[in-house]
């Protein structure tokens, strides 16, 4: 999810700060039951409006966080207590199976056994039988995403300096 500063009212003087929108954010999440360390910041970065350059070079600040939620309800919920206009896109970025380990497990016994009947059927049309277990190897096909190179504990000063005021603390995506 993206949250991003934003002019009240198209008043250059009025500006809605990312904190404020941050606050709200959080708060919703704590007020959704949901833990915390579910909450991370993704990416900062800043803008500045073209057209309103010349009056107001300010430039305006937004945050992309992740959140990591079990029920979409408490989504809708988190979603309806942030200010719609500093909300500038949300996304889902992945999804989680919580048995994924169980179906790994029995996903791989099925092809051992289907492997041990196929060289059974072949070693038996040579005329032969199929003997014990001489080498097993797993070729695992996982991907791993690449790590993020940046100095985290540099990125949440910037945050807290653009802030102006105290800011919930969010940890940084891992």
């Amino acid at each position: 999810m993206s949250l991003k500063e934003y002019l009240k009212d198209n008043n250059s003087k009025k500006k809605v700060e990312i904190t404020t929108l941050e606050n709200q954010l959080y708060d919703a999440v704590q007020k959704a039951g949901l833990d915390k360390g579910n909450l991370t910041i993704n990416n900062l970065s800043s803008y500045a409006i073209v057209t309103e350059k010349k009056k107001n070079p300010d430039y305006l600040a937004s945050k992309q966080y992740r959140l990591k939620v079990s029920d979409l309800n408490k989504w809708n919920d988190i979603i309806g207590s942030i200010d719609p206009k500093g909300i500038a896109y949300t996304n889902i970025d992945s999804y989680d199976y919580s048995k994924i380990e169980t179906l790994k497990k029995e996903l791989k016994i099925k092809a051992l056994q289907a492997a041990k009947e196929k060289a059974s059927y072949l070693v038996e049309a040579l005329g032969d039988k199929l003997g014990s277990v001489i080498d097993i190897q797993e070729v695992n096909n996982e991907q791993y995403p690449q790590p993020i190179y940046r100095n985290v504990m540099m990125m949440k000063a910037e945050s807290a300096d653009m802030a102006g005021a105290a800011a919930p603390e969010i940890d940084f995506k891992k």
